[in-house]
């Protein structure tokens, strides 16, 4: 059965504005990039992963002229040393560093409705998202000993769940 967010649970109000005019323009527009945005504004924020610079930069590419849509936050990465030309990106929030090394370098970045008025059916635009599955938690999901689940440990020395099943030298390994 099909019943997913027909409404966000936050109750920040900038939140609940956007989705009031995303709601009018999945509505009115003819075109399926508004009701995806949408969908994306009702989701939880464990659903709305941040998206790293250097991983913008990388999806966007041989992409120039076009606007790259996150619904989430867009963070710095110090990693990226060089940060590429004339990035145009729509996001909820930015982190402070990753919004000056946007504009640093001749960047442009716009709101969700700001947005709305220059690209109302989402021509030109790349809509992203985050790594979802990125998070520790992630990696202790599913069956151990089976599909290398990692274990919750005490601590990670060597006498902690290191021995039978894990190695080997120690009996056998999974």
């Amino acid at each position: 059965n099909n019943n997913g967010r027909t409404a966000p649970v936050s109750e920040n109000p900038y939140i609940r504005l956007l989705v009031k005019l995303y709601r009018f323009m999945a509505r009115r527009v003819e075109c399926q990039f508004n009701k995806v945005v949408l969908k994306r504004l009702f989701m939880s924020k464990m659903n709305r992963p941040p998206l790293s610079l250097s991983k913008l930069a990388k999806l966007m590419a041989g992409k120039d002229g076009q606007v790259a849509v996150m619904v989430g936050t867009v963070t710095d990465d110090v990693r990226m040393l060089d940060t590429p030309q004339g990035l145009k990106v729509c996001a909820l929030r930015f982190t402070e560093g990753a919004r000056n090394r946007i504009l640093k370098n001749g960047g442009e970045i716009l709101t969700f409705d700001q947005l709305a008025q220059q690209h109302p059916t989402g021509s030109n635009c790349l809509l992203v998202r985050g790594p979802r599955a990125a998070r520790e938690a992630n990696r202790h999901f599913g069956a151990p000993g089976t599909t290398h689940a990692a274990p919750y440990v005490r601590s990670k020395g060597r006498k902690f769940e290191k021995a039978r099943g894990r190695r080997k030298s120690r009996g056998y390994k999974c």
